[in-house]
């Protein structure tokens, strides 16, 4: 998926405006399995996922826990480090060879003050990422592991084949047991 385009699903921008977006964008390769946010640090940059699929988990009880999968078209970024500055409590990792563009944080926090567009396009994007971490998190606490799993079908069946089996069932809150059974049942 091409920079623009992803830029123009979260908010549309001017053409100049949108030019100072990408100039300021690397287009990186990452390999399959690269951890490329590491929970504990400060990421200094925001992605946009052109290719490929990634995994936001966290560690708890002894296992990790995915959060979030994002693919083609998605941002990646830990957020306490894109508002505070801080290190983030997520690890960030590809599960397919990826490609990603790479823009500095504070690139597009300087980006924000020059340019009243782009600044638009990061309030837009901080509301819609508001709204994705409503929608994760109001399903987790009452729906049960079916409802999730048949909701994943209806909306982004083409995961299934693309994300491990133990990512997947930990994304629905289910041990692999459970989700496996929930599917032989289908």
């Amino acid at each position: 998926m091409e920079l623009n385009e992803i830029i123009k699903r979260i908010c549309p921008l001017p053409e100049e405006s949108m030019m100072r977006f990408v100039d300021a964008t690397d287009l990186i390769h990452v390999p399959k399995g690269t951890c490329f946010i590491v929970a504990g640090e400060v990421c200094r940059y925001v992605y946009l996922v052109a290719q490929g699929i990634v995994r936001a988990y966290c560690y708890a009880k002894g296992r990790d826990i995915t959060f979030w999968i994002g693919e083609e078209g998605t941002v990646a970024l830990s957020l306490q480090s894109y508002i505070n500055g801080r290190a983030g409590y997520e690890n960030i990792t590809t599960l397919e060879d990826c490609i990603l563009y790479r823009i500095a944080t504070n690139d597009l926090h300087t980006l924000y003050r020059q340019d009243i567009y782009l600044a638009n396009w990061g309030r837009v994007f901080a509301e819609k990422e508001i709204l994705r971490a409503e929608k994760s998190l109001i399903p987790q606490l009452f729906t049960t592991g079916r409802e999730r799993y048949e909701a994943l079908l209806a909306e982004q069946p083409h995961l299934l084949n693309r994300i491990p089996l133990e990512n997947l069932a930990s994304y629905l809150g289910l041990t692999p047991v459970s989700l496996s059974r929930i599917r032989s049942e289908k």
